[in-house]
């Protein structure tokens, strides 16, 4: 190993490198070679036509109007869902009664852990379907139970006023369990002296969660923010099963509009094109969460 490690160092680096350069950065290269022609995907011919198709984005509305519906995202999803993540896991870890209130969580922890943890082994194709079936304006669970006590049945998904909405409810509900594990399993590395020492003060539950757990969980919430934040740049997958981003393009996102260029308009050279800014916007807002969340490490022992 002295004498020949560095061969086999090279061994063992230069095929999975060389698997990543060709089916990762390879791709990426190509995207913005394709995003410069006026390819349709199922042509021999692409010709070049420059900075056109990035030209034509900046007067297409349902881009925009993609981009705007993922700018909620950006703002909504991350907010709710670490905040829900942070409430739950504060009650499973802290919520106790009694003369450990505060210090110990509720009984049975680790029900409710499983119960809130259970959507992610599901896949989102299954969540799309189990989501549509509960929307359904005439079968679905939501509008039973509010056909039983009188209320007025809305179709969720096919009204433009509710079917963007309709959609973010269930990508929280979608992701909100593993934060909940991801911040629980944070908080049970937090000493309980510390705890017991603020509770003492006369610190009420709120105040401990803002002042104590916050800031020494800050890590685990800026990475939880980030990967929120490139999940609310995407929902391909949920919007296209849900409603495809209809009612009239009112629950469209970028991921969509991208797909339905390339697939439905049959121009790869736009679609490309509409990947190239959908990169530079993730890269964009992954740096500035960083830097917006940036602040001195809390240590404690």
């Amino acid at each position: 190993m002295r004498h020949g490690k560095y061969p086999l160092i090279i061994a063992f680096l230069v095929p999975p490198l060389a698997l990543y350069v060709m089916f990762v950065i390879s791709p990426y290269l190509q995207a913005f070679q394709i995003s410069t022609t006026s390819w349709l995907g199922y042509s021999a011919q692409a010709d070049p036509v420059g900075l056109a198709n990035f030209r034509a984005m900046l007067h297409d509305d349902r881009v925009w109007n993609a981009i705007g519906n993922n700018a909620i995202l950006l703002a909504v999803l991350p907010v709710l869902t670490i905040g829900l993540g942070l409430f739950f896991a504060t009650m499973l870890s802290m919520g106790g009664r009694g003369d450990r209130a505060g210090v110990s969580g509720v009984r049975g922890t680790a029900f409710y852990r499983l119960v809130y943890f259970f959507p992610q082994v599901l896949s989102v194709v299954i969540i799309a379907l189990l989501w549509r079936e509960i929307y359904h304006p005439n079968n679905g669970l939501l509008n039973g139970a509010l056909r039983a006590v009188g209320l007025p049945t809305p179709a969720w998904l096919g009204d433009p006023r509710t079917a963007f909405w309709c959609v973010l409810a269930v990508m929280v509900w979608s992701n909100v369990g593993f934060y909940v594990v991801l911040f629980g399993a944070a908080m049970s590395a937090i000493p309980r002296d510390i705890y017991e020492a603020v509770l003492l003060d006369g610190a009420s539950r709120w105040v401990t969660l803002r002042r104590i757990t916050v800031p020494l969980l800050w890590d685990t919430v800026q990475v939880a923010w980030i990967y929120l934040a490139i999940a609310a740049l995407d929902g391909f997958i949920l919007v296209q099963l849900l409603t495809n981003g209809g009612p009239n393009f009112s629950s469209d996102v970028i991921g969509l509009r991208m797909y339905q260029t390339a697939f439905g308009d049959a121009k790869f050279g736009y679609a490309s094109a509409i990947g190239v800014v959908m990169l530079f916007l993730t890269l964009t807002v992954a740096v500035l969460a960083l830097r917006a969340a940036r602040r001195e490490k809390i240590e404690y022992s």
